[in-house]
Formats: structure tokens, C-alpha cells, sequence
């Protein structure tokens, strides 16, 4: 038995990678759902959605821990499993709870941000967290998902953080040198923004040892 780790970037997936669990990486719908369905023709326990989040919610700092108690993803509402939230608020220290947001575009500007959380009523957004609980529900697996705050709801983040990453989840380093080379203005915005993911990919970690092998899953058998 096993628990399926969903991330979107490649060094979410280096860091859960480590504690032995399948990790599937990517930032396109149509190949995240392909390889969850490929990996849950397994012995499968659970699906939880772990990383890295903007905030929604503007009491949620840079390096938070928020555990959801519900995904808002197409205007659908999946519920995670309980048990699995209670345990990792019981294993992780000052954690939050509450609704993260699922979109297929990133927001990245705070007036994005404050349109999604009128709307949705959710603390914070990534893109990966909809389709694991989507998945999860289709195969009537318990379902969790643990994000850190790597920008908060006042931060709009610089044009090069916004073609940063690939489709699949990778670097395109080119896209970042090409926006900085046309708008090097922003390289100190883009400093910050880096300072901060590192903060919360930090805190990540920490969250990886406390939970170890199945992330908190308690339906290892």
C-alpha cells in the first residue's frame, strides 16, 4: 500500500520524493490525471496534494502551513478526509485550516487574488489540489492536501515569476532571462519572490521529516 504525492514543481517532488512515496509532478491538467490514474492502478491508500501556495485570505503569511478542509476547484467542492486533516494538524505545529482554491492558471497579482477569495471564500490557491481531489473522489480514495505560503494576498509576483514555469512542472529558464532582460526593473521583485519560496520550501521540508513515511496517512496497512 501507498500514498500518491501531488506537487507541481520539481523540487516539491525532490523533497516529498525522499520520504519513499510516489510523487507526481507537473502543471498541465490532461498529464497530472494521466499519471495519477496510471499510479492508482495500484495498491493505492490515499492521494494528498502537498507544496507550495499563494494566499487568498490576508492573515496568511509567507511560510503558514494550511491544511485543507476543502478544495474549490470549477465552482465544485470536494470535502478532504477528516481524519487524515486531524492527524496532520496533530503533527505539524501551528497549522491552519481551511479552504484552498484550485485554478488552471496561476494568480498572480493581488487583484486576482481578491476576486478568487470573494468568490470562493478560499485562504489560499494553487493549481495541482483540484485534480488530485477530483481523482481522489473518482476512485473513492481518501483525500488530503497540505500547502505553505509562499506569497501572500497583498503580493503580485514579477512578469518573470509568472513565465517561470513549464507545463511540465520545469524551469524555463529562458522565458525568466528574455522578461528580465526586457524588464530588468523588477529583478529586486524577483529577488523577493525567490527569498520567499525558499521560506516556504523551508518550512516544507520540515513538514516532510515531522510526517514521514505515507505523510500522515492513516490508512497504511
Amino acid at each position: 500500500m501507498s500514498v500518491i504525492a501531488v506537487v507541481g514543481l520539481p523540487r516539491e517532488a525532490r523533497i516529498i520524493g525522499m520520504v519513499a512515496v510516489p510523487v507526481i509532478a507537473g502543471g498541465r491538467v490532461d498529464i497530472v490525471r494521466r499519471r495519477i490514474d496510471r499510479e492508482i492502478e495500484g495498491s493505492v491508500s490515499g492521494v494528498i496534494s502537498i507544496g507550495i501556495a499563494g494566499a487568498l485570505a490576508p492573515n496568511l503569511r509567507v511560510g503558514d502551513c494550511i491544511i485543507a478542509r476543502e478544495i474549490v476547484v470549477d465552482g465544485k467542492r470536494f470535502k478532504t478526509d477528516t481524519t487524515w486533516a486531524d492527524g496532520l494538524a496533530g503533527r505539524l505545529a501551528e497549522t491552519k485550516s481551511g479552504a484552498i482554491a484550485s485554478v488552471r492558471q496561476p494568480a498572480v497579482d493581488k487583484d486576482a487574488k481578491a476576486a478568487l477569495h470573494l468568490a470562493t471564500g478560499a485562504d489560499a490557491v494553487d493549481m495541482e489540489s483540484g485534480i488530485a481531489a477530483e481523482v481522489a473522489a473518482s476512485r473513492d480514495l481518501p483525500f488530503a492536501a497540505l500547502r505553505i505560503i509562499s506569497d501572500d494576498a497583498f503580493d503580485s509576483l514579477p512578469h518573470a515569476a509568472r513565465v517561470a514555469m513549464k507545463d511540465g512542472g520545469g524551469l524555463d529558464l529562458a522565458a525568466v532571462m528574455g522578461s528580465l532582460l526586457t524588464r530588468p526593473t523588477q529583478i529586486p521583485r524577483l529577488i523577493g519572490t525567490a527569498r520567499n519560496a525558499g521560506r516556504a520550501f523551508r518550512v516544507l521540508l520540515r513538514c516532510r521529516d515531522l510526517l514521514g513515511v505515507g505523510l500522515g496517512c492513516p490508512y497504511l496497512g
